[in-house]
């Protein structure tokens, strides 16, 4: 791969029969108006803009970043739930942005999504069957209507329900068990993708294991491909093959799990890792912990340049200038937008005391850390 390759060359060169999501250039900016007879635009916020990349059959590629980073609604343009402002997106090799509302139907046949909280995704007013046999409503050529029970039944016993409690209502089962009937609707049409949108943040930490474990199953099974979104860094690290990170509508580094977590090169990425708790009490106090400055800038009015240059203990004027490109930097030879990307070890603890007597126990962050501010 070649060092100044950039993003959109990378998934042109890459194409293939393996592709079976193709994003390029996808913006998605929702207008700001003013008045209530005669309403005129007087702006527009970036809530994704400009993201390019791909997703191969049975890959997962998970999506992290900060709350209003853009991670819901680049889901929501995946499945078709809202249209691009420009961009393109083709599933299975065919365009979506221009399809009307039936060829939308036709398409979501392949690509289905899996909601953040169990409890608001189910209807309390319908019974587990009608909730996973919905889709068959909706698509009544994919099973005949007299194996429609039948056809539930199994879809529940494969995500680990029982299938005799096919007529029991959603607040009869715990949070786990409802995140598995939706895994099961969203299985119902035998898609070639799951959009995840957070789906295990809602869930006790034993729970989420088991809902992991059932989706890593499942595609082994099903050959399924997953577009995981999350803010849990070490879920995503667990289930993802590769790892795009965004911040303020635009992805800022891509590449594989290795890549990102070993490696990592653009500073915000660095800042999340460094963000992660440490579960042992030891390491407290001797990693290197990156604490960033300032507030999230509005997607309405972001930055000129660099979106993170107004938090980042890199920035120079050049930051201001020019945008950086999502493009190879360093020896690792993985996508990054900076302009000075570095390696920078933040997720192993430095050398730890041998003995008690040489540890102060004040918890100071290691040197080389960033002024105080709120953190990542």
């Amino acid at each position: 791969m070649s060092a100044d390759m950039t993003e959109t060359e990378q998934v042109t060169e890459d194409t293939g029969d393996d592709v079976v999501l193709e994003v390029r250039d996808v913006k998605k900016h929702f207008p700001l108006t003013r008045g209530i007879v005669f309403k005129r635009t007087v702006g527009h916020v970036q809530a994704v803009d400009g993201v390019t990349l791909q997703l191969e059959r049975g890959e997962t590629l998970g999506v992290v970043g900060e709350s209003g980073c853009g991670k819901s609604t680049f889901g929501r343009l995946l499945m078709g739930l809202e249209r691009p402002t420009a961009g393109s997106i083709k599933l299975l090799g065919e365009e979506m942005a221009g399809l009307d509302a039936r060829g939308l139907r036709r398409m979501r046949r392949n690509i289905q999504i899996v909601l953040q909280d169990p409890y608001s995704s189910l209807d309390p007013r319908m019974t587990v069957g009608d909730i996973v046999g919905e889709p068959y409503d909706v698509h009544t050529d994919v099973v005949p209507k007299q194996d429609r029970r039948k056809a539930v039944q199994d879809l529940l016993d494969v995500v680990g329900l029982n299938p005799e409690h096919i007529n029991r209502y959603p607040h009869q089962f715990s949070g786990g068990q409802r995140q598995r009937i939706g895994i099961a609707r969203a299985l119902a049409l035998r898609p070639k993708i799951l959009v995840c949108d957070e789906p295990v943040s809602a869930l006790d930490v034993s729970v989420q294991a088991q809902v992991v474990n059932l989706l890593e199953r499942l595609q082994d099974e099903l050959g399924l491909s997953y577009v995981f979104i999350a803010h849990d860094l070490s879920v995503v690290r667990h289930i993802s093959d590769r790892i795009a990170v965004m911040y303020l509508g635009k992805v800022v580094e891509i590449g594989d799990e290795m890549e990102i977590y070993e490696h990592p090169t653009h500073p915000y990425t660095q800042a999340l890792l460094s963000a992660v708790p440490v579960p042992d009490p030891r390491l407290r106090g001797h990693r290197d912990h990156i604490v960033l400055e300032g507030d999230v800038p509005s997607p309405a009015n972001p930055p000129s340049g660099c979106r993170f240059r107004t938090r980042c203990w890199k920035a120079e004027d050049v930051c201001a200038k020019e945008e950086p490109q999502l493009v190879v930097r360093g020896p690792s030879g993985h996508l990054s937008a900076c302009h000075f990307a570095e390696e920078r070890d933040v997720i192993h603890a430095i050398d730890i005391p041998t003995s008690a007597a040489d540890d102060d126990g004040s918890g100071d962050p290691s040197p080389g850390s960033v002024a105080p501010g709120p953190t990542a």
